[in-house]
């Protein structure tokens, strides 16, 4: 079996190694609920945690969401966060504010190392990605390039071209989540995955999502995924398993491929 690259978060490997990783969102709307999403899946052992900051309200306060940041880090129990803002074109919430404000945003984050990760879409303005990979990198901050696309699975050639883009835009980790129409899209998007993980050198995000695309949360780790999305407390995208429930399944699939 090729290799997994695993996923790099200040020189270390995330979750010590093991593949895949657990990410749950957080997506209250103040920080009082997410810390209570903090605290409910803290025990829960995740290896990161993703602040989906498009649900927050004060999304347009850069002092408010440093702040806030830090205190979920404060409570988070040592598991690093990822801050995302999902834009509405690739299944997010709107937002009050512009890009150049979103981009700001993120920028002060970075500034600030109140987060270990940064996700933005390769959808956005090259300009945009090219400063957040600059401020990303110059403050230790792991930069996803990602795309999402909740009405169908594109073809080979379009996936190919996803992965490879975040690569070639100097991506710390590149992500693709599509939706399936049938059976085959979840096959088309796990062959994808591993053509990536052959012909490139960044760790690898991958799923189908929805119910038919579950089975690509379970085992897209075999084929060159590095990590995988499961509810904590509230779920973040369709077809995420429950915490617990992936994490039992998780250790059977590895015995069975691994031996181990």
């Amino acid at each position: 079996m090729n290799q997994t690259r695993p996923i790099q978060v200040q020189g270390k490997p995330l979750g010590g190694g093991t593949l895949p990783v657990i990410i749950t969102p957080l997506v209250g709307k103040t920080l009082a609920v997410i810390l209570d999403e903090v605290a409910a899946i803290v025990p829960k052992k995740p290896d990161l945690l993703e602040w989906r900051i498009d649900f927050f309200e004060a999304i347009g306060d850069v002092k408010v969401v440093v702040d806030a940041a830090l205190a979920i880090r404060k409570a988070s129990g040592g598991i690093p966060v990822l801050l995302t803002r999902r834009n509405v074109s690739e299944g997010g919430m709107p937002i009050p504010i512009a890009e150049p404000a979103v981009v700001a945003m993120y920028a002060a984050a970075c500034q600030a190392r109140c987060v270990e990760m940064i996700d933005y879409e390769l959808s956005n303005a090259p300009e945009d990605l090219k400063l957040l990979r600059e401020v990303s990198a110059a403050n230790g901050i792991a930069l996803i390039m990602s795309y999402h696309n909740f009405q169908l699975t594109p073809d080979a050639e379009m996936l190919d071209s996803k992965f490879a883009a975040a690569e070639r835009l100097g991506a710390d980790v590149a992500k693709v989540a599509v939706m399936p129409t049938n059976e085959q899209d979840v096959l088309t998007l796990l062959a994808a995955t591993d053509r990536a993980r052959q012909a490139l050198k960044i760790p690898l995000i991958s799923m189908s999502m929805g119910g038919i695309g579950s089975l690509s949360r379970i085992m897209g780790w075999v084929y060159g995924s590095a990590a995988t999305f499961a509810v904590g407390k509230s779920s973040s995208a369709p077809g995420q398993i429950a915490i617990e429930d992936l994490r039992a399944v998780l250790a059977t699939v590895r015995r069975a491929v691994t031996g181990g």
